[in-house]
Formats: C-alpha cells, structure tokens, sequence
C-alpha cells in the first residue's frame, strides 16, 4: 500500500469528527471536541500546521559528496530518526470505535519500535490504560514513552509504578493537559505544578523525564530547573487553550533559551520530513507527529506505520541531501527562511 492508499482506507474507520484529509491542517475537524479538532474559534492546529509552511529550505548542493544519516541519539538509544509518534489517548472517543487505547498503542508501539521509533503513549481515567502501555513498553525492550497527565501526586506515582518495571527510556508528563475537564475536580487538586511539586515527580521517575506543554522562554527554564532532560514545544494542538501562538513561532527562541541545557522536542502540525528538516534547523533535537499515526493505524495498523515512517525518513533525507546537512547535527538554520 501507498501511504495515500492507507489514508484513503482509515476513512473506513475513523469516526465522524477526523476526515482523514489528505492535508492534516485542523480545518475540516474545527471545534470537533471530543474528536481532534482545536478549542474554542478552533484556529490553533491549523496555526501549527500554517507556520511550518511559511517557513522556506535554503537549497545547496555545492559539497563535499557522503552518505545521509538522520539517527538521532537520545537518552543513550538510537533511533533511525528524529521523530517519535505522539501519545493518544481515548482514540475510541475521539477518533472512532475500531480500537481502544490497549490495543491501539499495541499496535504503535511495537510497529514503532520495529521500524526504529518510538512511540509515547497516553493516559487516561481509566488506571488499566497506563497498565497496559507498561506490559506493552516492556515487551519491546523499553523502547517507548509512558506519558502521564498532571493529576494529583497519589495518581502520578500509582501509574508511574505500573510502568516502572518497562525500564523505558523515558516517562513524560503532558503538563500542557492541566485544564482537562475531567483534572479539575479531583481532590487532592490536579492540575498545574510548582517547580518544588514537579521535581518531586521527576526525581520519583528514576529515568529521563520529558516535560511535554512548554510555549514560553519562561516555562521551558522552569522545566530545566525542575530537573526535566527534555520538553516539548507544544500547545496540544490547540485543544487545551485557545489563542495559543504556534509552535513553530516559539521554538527559536525557547532553544536560545535553554538548548544548550536540555534536549528541545517540538510538536504541533508537522506532517512531513521536509517539516521535520525545519524543526531541527529552528533547534529542535526532534519532534513528536502524533495525529497523522493515527490515520496509519486506523488505514492499515502497522503497515500503515511503517509506510509513513518510511515517508519521513526519505523526505528528511532528500532535504538533508539538497542543503548540504549530512547529519542532523549539520543542520543549522541558516538553511531556512521565513516567509514574512
């Protein structure tokens, strides 16, 4: 199968509020709560996705002739590119009824980690999903990322324990959810951390920690001082607050800010390798694609992985062939523009 050929076939499957478009930009799935769309005027996913297009690739070609290498070494793993699938959760809410989160992230993960990803997984009410996600991180060698919401700190080490015996080789917290409906009016309080109360959860962790929500210079030295070895540039695409800037806006200066002190992971609208080029030249060390793996799953589970993985590393190639970049290290960015 092609990957359009998978996209063509997830319609089958996916529910009513994604249309998997053949342009994933936020548009036609607008205000579709629960469903993908974005809160409120239903603008920010679309703004992520409109950003990484006014950003433009300084072709040259005039180099020294060698081999392409996109792997990425994270957190002491390699992996064959800098892209990790993004955590979901409730799919059979949100994007329809054909799998729900166990056997969705079954599905992921391992496709994921075959193919020389990763994948995050999500979280939700239900304390069986973070189970699952550990028995299922674990069966692929820790190759994956259990991600828990911000809920009080009880919930935090409850699932946290049920993962801990994966060794994967890192947890993440998507402390972007903090205004969840179903977050505020668990008591204890859930929600936003302090400094203090995130690093008590990051030290509990015992392994890399990821701090997925950060849009601010701010919040991203927060994270660093709360012991965080990666963030995430990210809005949650756009479902968690509405007027939220795109992602790609703030990454420049959030990795000024604090690149040279913890791995910079960026989300939010990006759908293609040439996108991926972009975000490491802005100085991302990575990104997480979360939506489009959706529409793989649901079109043809694991195949439909492997095609859009296969996607990105030849379109990232070819744009690292054609700038000069040999590796991603190598990719700076003076080899892009923006479009202003």
């Amino acid at each position: 199968m092609t990957y359009e050929e998978v996209l063509q076939k997830s319609k089958e499957f996916i529910g009513a509020k994604c249309k998997s478009c053949t342009v994933c930009n936020g548009l036609a799935c607008k205000n579709m709560i629960p469903g993908p769309g974005s809160k409120g005027s239903g603008t920010v996913a679309n703004r992520n996705f409109e950003a990484w297009q006014k950003i433009f690739v300084n072709m040259d070609t005039i180099y020294g002739h060698g081999e392409i290498d996109t792997s990425l070494n994270l957190f002491g793993h390699v992996f064959k590119l800098p892209v990790f699938a993004g955590p979901v959760g409730s799919v059979n809410f949100h994007y329809g009824d054909k799998y729900d989160d166990t056997v969705y992230n079954d599905i992921l993960v391992h496709a994921c980690a075959e193919n020389g990803i990763a994948a995050f997984t999500g979280d939700g009410v239900n304390i069986k999903v973070m189970e699952a996600a550990g028995k299922i991180i674990k069966d692929v060698g820790g190759i994956g990322v259990p991600t828990v919401k911000p809920w009080n700190f009880e919930t935090i080490v409850q699932k946290m324990n049920l993962v801990k015996d994966a060794h994967p080789f890192a947890m993440a917290m998507d402390i972007d959810g903090a205004g969840l409906p179903f977050l505020k009016n668990m008591q204890p309080p859930a929600g936003s951390k302090s400094v203090e109360e995130l690093r008590e959860i990051i030290k509990y962790a015992e392994t890399p920690f990821i701090v997925k929500g950060i849009m601010t210079v701010r919040g991203a030295k927060k994270a660093v001082e709360a012991g965080a070895s990666a963030i995430v540039v990210s809005n949650h695409g756009g479902r968690v607050l509405d007027g939220c800037p795109a992602t790609a806006t703030v990454l420049p200066e959030i990795a000024d800010a604090v690149g040279d002190k913890v791995k910079i992971i960026v989300d939010g609208g990006i759908r293609t390798g040439v996108d991926v080029f972009k975000a490491l030249a802005l100085g991302a060390d990575a990104v997480i694609i979360a939506r489009p793996f959706v529409n793989m799953v649901y079109g043809a589970e694991a195949e439909g992985v492997k095609i859009f993985i296969d996607k990105l590393q030849s379109e990232l190639s070819d744009a690292m062939a054609m700038t000069g970049a040999k590796c991603l290290k190598e990719i700076t960015r003076d080899m892009v523009r923006f479009n202003v």
